[in-house]
């Protein structure tokens, strides 16, 4: 690929009042934060007073959150890439932060289990459970690499639902419901729930960016794209509803006197608020979709 001009020198310049530049100002400010500031040392004897049940339970939830930021870092690049040769700067500038901010979900997850949990590699994979391999070591993967060599909308809209709606927008918010419902409600490791607030903090503007994505290519391909994407969203979910399932089915008796039922009906609530934003787009013009994302942001 060869170069006649750049954006920033032609003339062109920076949109600044874009909603990706928007976000980007937001990521510079709220996403610049350093997970070795969180004393989870200070959360070990909590985690020591649980019973085994109950560290099981959160074991479920942290081996998860592990091994899926993992495999968002490593899956994500060929989104950003593909966005980069459509030559949407803006939007790229953007994406460079996800990276950087999986990377770093990645490391406070990795330090709280070494440090708190004392656990090693081998004994985390044992909590993955069937439904979450087949989201992550067959889905993810597939979508996300598959825009390597062929990045049109109908592939970057599979792309997008599988990670920002499902895996960012019900699996990982459903997964701070549970950190929400066993840690904070109990008073327990508040610098765990401090990490998994910057956590939400920079999934929220992930997910912003995944609807407008979404919403934009809806705009300007139509039905061929909403048609993929209600495709996509109809395979992912029935393995988002069995992967709660798993998690809790050899339980004898449920830890923290949760109800697996409550953490159902909120991932379907945070499915189906995403796609009657999405089928909104059908009728809306890219500048409404971009105004409407900006009075939002």
């Amino acid at each position: 690929m060869r170069r006649t001009t750049y954006q920033t020198t032609n003339g062109t310049g920076l949109d600044r009042n874009s909603f990706p530049m928007k976000l980007w100002e937001k990521a510079k400010v709220y996403g610049v934060w350093n997970p070795n500031e969180f004393n989870f040392l200070a959360d070990k004897p909590d985690w020591d007073n649980l019973s085994q049940n109950e560290k099981k339970g959160l074991m479920n939830t942290l081996a998860q959150f592990q091994a899926g930021e993992e495999a968002v870092t490593l899956d994500l690049l060929p989104l950003i890439m593909a966005i980069a040769r459509e030559g949407r700067l803006e939007e790229e500038m953007y994406l460079t932060s996800f990276l950087w901010e999986e990377a770093k979900h990645v490391d406070g997850f990795n330090r709280f289990l070494t440090e708190v949990v004392e656990i090693g590699n081998e004994e985390i994979e044992s909590y993955i459970m069937p439904s979450y391999k087949t989201i992550f070591h067959e889905i993810l993967p597939e979508s996300l690499h598959l825009l390597t060599h062929d990045p049109s909308p109908v592939n970057m809209a599979r792309a997008s639902v599988t990670y920002n709606m499902i895996i960012e927008g019900t699996l990982a918010e459903t997964g701070y419901f549970v950190f929400h419902e066993t840690l904070e409600k109990n008073k327990i490791m508040p610098n765990m729930m401090e990490f998994v607030g910057k956590l939400k903090q920079d999934e929220s503007r992930h997910i912003a960016y995944g609807l407008y994505l979404l919403a934009r290519i809806i705009s300007e391909n139509g039905d061929e794209v909403w048609d993929a994407i209600q495709d996509q969203m109809n395979k992912l979910l029935p393995l988002v509803m069995n992967l709660i399932e798993e998690t809790y089915e050899d339980f004898e008796v449920i830890p923290f006197d949760i109800d697996p039922a409550t953490f159902t009906t909120y991932a379907l609530g945070q499915f189906q608020k995403r796609m009657t934003k999405l089928e909104k787009a059908r009728n809306q013009s890219v500048n409404e979709i971009a105004a409407q994302a900006l009075a939002e942001v």
